[in-house]
């Protein structure tokens, strides 16, 4: 994505190689604020805390948060700590099982010294997967939803929080076409962290 112009990514390396960039998506919409990984307790927090989200995001901090524990030491108990660590943020998360999974699988079985640049390679490549597979979809998916709004085309969309003709009965959420018939009324919708709400008088078109 492009923020002011500048094509980014959600996680990337610092220019020095070794600590790992991300957007503190605690700080959006109202902030676009980084946020530097420098350790694996750092990639831990960013997990724990929702700087990164996304199943995928998460998965890619995790790696990228076992490469810089390999980065301050590279042994069999620094590689068992940090897996405990990272996994203990999200227990439940699947892509943060799979990602500490493939990292350990790959660096068990090497020599300590190898471990910290095969550490980062594994972990850039868990990344490049993701973005292939978001490109892919993107693809994929872009047909069809030209065919959905062919089809649809008088659909209108919706906002959270507008005034808009909906068929009587319908949640207020539910796009409805632009010509409403007599039977539908004018409501005024609003999403609370309640839920749902229904605001303002509902009237009914004449015959």
């Amino acid at each position: 994505m492009k923020v002011h112009g500048v094509a980014r990514r959600t996680i990337w390396l610092d220019d020095d190689g070794w600590r790992v960039q991300v957007i503190d998506q605690t700080k959006l919409p109202f902030a676009f604020e980084l946020a530097v990984l420098a350790s694996v307790e750092d990639a831990a927090h960013a997990i724990r805390a929702m700087l990164v989200r996304g199943a995928p995001l998460i998965g890619a901090t995790a790696a990228y948060g076992v490469a810089l524990a390999m980065h301050d030491a590279a042994d069999d108990d620094s590689l068992d700590r940090a897996c405990a660590l990272l996994m203990g943020t999200r227990p439940t998360a699947v892509n943060l099982a799979w990602a500490l999974g493939t990292m350990r699988a790959h660096l068990s079985p090497l020599a300590p010294g190898d471990r910290a640049a095969a550490a980062y390679a594994q972990a850039a490549q868990i990344c490049e997967a993701d973005v292939r597979t978001n490109r892919s979809l993107g693809e994929h998916g872009l047909p069809l939803l030209r065919a959905l709004l062919t089809r649809a085309s008088n659909l209108a969309p919706r906002s959270r929080c507008s005034r808009t003709a909906t068929p009587a009965g319908w949640p207020p959420w539910i796009s409805a076409p632009r010509s409403p018939p007599s039977t539908w009324r004018t409501t005024r919708a609003c999403r609370c962290t309640s839920g749902w709400r229904r605001r303002g008088r509902a009237t009914r078109a004449p015959r």
